[in-house]
């Protein structure tokens, strides 16, 4: 019916969410890196590691949940265990994260993050309502 495209909608927000986050945490640690930032005493160039380091490890994460929700579009079935518990941590990582930036960047971020959080909750309760109603109709 709509999950499919709820579901490659998600993919595709998610995969250009996980290139912004990307591309900002590299901007941000040339920025710290060329102005000899540091914070308490630290490292500038350990300050800028860790944030490309955190900047790829999050993007990574993301890319993933977007290829989760890409292959349960495929597939047109729900994610296993492990692909629904990833799933699941994106849907809470961005109610935080919402919650976070309202308060830090505005109200467009945290209309984004209410958008992402909701096409990746919107997948889960459509499939898993889908397979549910399959398994009691086989029954």
């Amino acid at each position: 019916m709509g999950r499919r495209p709820v579901a490659w909608a998600g993919a595709v927000v998610l995969w250009a969410e996980a290139a912004g986050i990307a591309f900002l945490n590299w901007f941000l640690g040339l920025v710290v890196d060329k102005q000899k930032m540091s914070l308490a005493g630290l490292d500038p160039h350990a300050m800028t590691v860790a944030t490309w380091i955190a900047g790829g490890v999050l993007g990574l994460y993301l890319a993933l949940c977007g290829f989760l929700l890409a292959r349960t579009a495929v597939r047109d079935r729900a994610p296993g265990g492990f692909g629904h518990a990833v799933l699941i941590s994106a849907a809470v990582l961005h109610a935080l994260l919402g919650a976070f930036a309202v308060g830090l960047v505005g109200w467009l971020a945290f209309a984004f993050m209410m958008l992402v959080l909701g096409l990746v909750v919107l997948t889960l309760m459509a499939y898993d309502r889908h397979e549910g109603r399959a398994a009691a109709a086989a029954r």
